[in-house]
């Protein structure tokens, strides 16, 4: 089955989930959802594939603070490394943070703090592999493909929600 993507509204701006009925493969960020990769997609986009639409739900259900934790068939292209990066990032709690350092010796590799920046970076499910939860060493913000107001954003909705959430 060939891609599809659909685009919403966040409070964070326009969100577009890419994937199939096999999962989700990616989600652009605000800056980077702009225009049609290729005009077959917009006839794509009208009728999302059941992932697309499931994603789009629990996505809106975060962002509504009654969701902390996403399940989703995920279908991430990456290295074997990068996978288990993402993997690592998928247990950080709702609400905290962790450091590139930190998490490097959480996978096993402390001296990889870099090369667990670069499969961070490149991390294609945003939000729900959350990346937006690592930070500098020393507690700074640093690096989001979102633009660290997006990061931001994202830091101060989960330490602010409340109420019930999965």
């Amino acid at each position: 089955m060939s891609l599809a993507y659909h685009d919403f509204g966040t409070p964070i701006g326009t969100l577009r989930v890419v994937g199939d009925d096999g999962g989700l493969e990616r989600i652009d960020l605000p800056n980077a959802a702009a225009g049609d990769p290729d005009p077959e997609w917009r006839e794509r986009r009208r009728s999302p594939p059941g992932s697309l639409r499931e994603a789009k739900r629990q996505l809106l259900q975060y962002f509504e603070g009654e969701r902390r934790d996403f399940d989703l068939p995920l279908a991430p292209a990456g290295t074997a490394f990068q996978r288990r990066v993402w993997d690592e990032l998928r247990r950080i709690p709702y609400g905290e943070t962790v450091s590139y350092g930190e998490l490097a010796r959480r996978i096993g590799r402390p001296t990889a703090s870099r090369a667990v920046g670069a499969a961070n970076g490149r991390n294609p499910l945003a939000i729900v592999v959350p990346c937006h939860r690592v930070i500098g060493a020393n507690g700074t913000l640093v690096g989001y493909g979102g633009g660290l107001p997006v990061k931001e954003a994202l830091l101060a909705h989960e330490r602010g929600a409340s109420g019930s959430a999965h």
